[in-house]
């Protein structure tokens, strides 16, 4: 995966730092996301989800407002309506360089934000909110404290997230003003709901009303137990898989043809954790699994191992291969399933063992079935493509990529 820097002009002539995650193999859709109040394009959360959607095929464009992180300006002289000025011009600007997006994410007011802007986002096919608040004046709840003192000189200095931030009186009386009903009723656009029911900043009636305001298709998701600013990893990683998932059906991803030598296209394997074991996997834009190793030997068990892999595709085509042979003989086959294992221990292929690896498979039939009928699918079992390749051997072709 590669990151670009980009700059683009905001809303006040100021110049607005971004960064685009881009996959590392076909570019299948783009998406435009909005981090959180005060905080900034490299916060935790949005690194982590850019980051896994990237590895699913979609380039995501995450900026700082103005007067935040690496973007120029002063963030007391902004509002939440210059906010969504800045996300309008940042999708104007990806639309520049030939990547319009069609998918818009916005973590708490910067959720509120998307909701407000996607509306005049003609290329927007699909919203996302995580923690987003229905009413953005909830936002000043963080500082009330400071607000007489906004109130009466214009600018006052809060700590949020344990760092200064100088909010304006300007900024306190528009989002205070600002209703979401309207952008949210008139949204014309797929809408996903994401929060968490333990969030103590912005509570989870938020997002009922958020999604009791909008239209079909939405559609809901709690994220039983994360927190506001969505600083586990895993929490992370689970909000991004929901996210390309949900998102597939509007954007309609779709890979290139594959190329000549391979009919099923190309299988992308992307190292997700670079202190662990974890691997994102995709074949094609619609299908996305994971695979990891188990504690014991060092992964975080969040996907099969290589072998659980392997065993998964031996037990998926023998029982593929079964029920097409039923179906041509018209045989009472009701159901199939197929348990396997392997007898070899994790990590321990590397060390020249002469070892063979053996898989057992343990087939179920269902139906009013002869023994013949049975015996019969038993044999063409061995007759499954995956069968003969495990049986026989392949070749591997290795090359390193220029």
């Amino acid at each position: 995966m590669g990151i670009e820097r980009i700059n683009f002009t905001g809303h006040s002539g100021e110049k607005l730092a971004a960064r685009l995650d881009m996959p590392d193999g076909h570019h299948l859709a783009t998406a435009l996301f909005a981090h959180c109040f005060t905080c900034s394009k490299d916060i935790a959360a949005a690194k982590r989800i850019s980051a896994r959607l990237a590895g699913m095929g979609i380039a995501v464009m995450r900026f700082d407002f103005t007067g935040l992180g690496h973007s120029d300006g002063e963030f007391e002289n902004t509002t939440f309506t210059s906010n969504v000025k800045d996300l309008l011009l940042a999708a104007e600007h990806l639309d520049s360089i030939g990547k319009a997006p069609t998918l818009l994410i916005g973590h708490s007011l910067g959720g509120a934000a998307i909701l407000k802007a996607a509306p005049m986002i003609d290329s927007a096919k699909a919203v996302v909110t995580i923690g987003a608040p229905f009413d953005p004046g909830h936002v000043t709840h963080n500082f009330d404290n400071a607000l007489p003192e906004i109130q009466e000189k214009g600018v006052g200095e809060v700590i949020l997230g344990g760092r200064p931030i100088r909010i304006g009186r300007d900024f306190v009386e528009d989002v205070s003003a600002e209703s979401l009903s309207s952008s949210i009723l008139n949204l014309n656009k797929s809408l996903l709901v994401l929060h968490a029911p333990k969030d103590t900043t912005v509570s989870i009636d938020n997002a009922s009303q958020i999604f009791q305001h909008a239209q079909h298709p939405k559609s809901f998701v709690t994220l039983c137990h994360a927190d506001h600013l969505i600083t586990r990893a895993e929490d992370a990683e689970y909000v991004a898989t929901v996210i390309a998932g949900w998102a597939s059906k509007d954007l309609n991803l779709r890979a290139p043809a594959p190329p000549i030598g391979a009919p099923e296209g190309v299988v992308r394997v992307v190292e997700a954790d670079p202190d662990g074991f974890l691997q994102d996997i995709n074949a094609g834009p619609k299908h996305h699994v994971q695979a990891d190793e188990p504690l014991a030997y060092g992964g975080t068990n969040r996907g099969m191992s290589p072998y659980g892999l392997l065993a998964s595709g031996l037990g998926a085509c023998t029982s593929m291969t079964i029920r097409m042979y039923a179906r041509r003989k018209k045989w009472p086959l009701t159901r199939v399933w197929v348990d396997v294992t392997h007898n070899a221990m994790h990590a321990q292929d590397a060390g020249g063992s002469s070892k063979i690896d053996c898989f057992k498979r343990e087939i179920h039939l269902e139906g009013d079935l002869t023994d013949e009928q049975r015996q019969r699918m038993l044999e063409i079992a061995d007759k499954c493509p995956v069968h003969k390749t495990l049986e026989t051997g392949a070749k591997i072709q290795t090359v390193l990529a220029g």
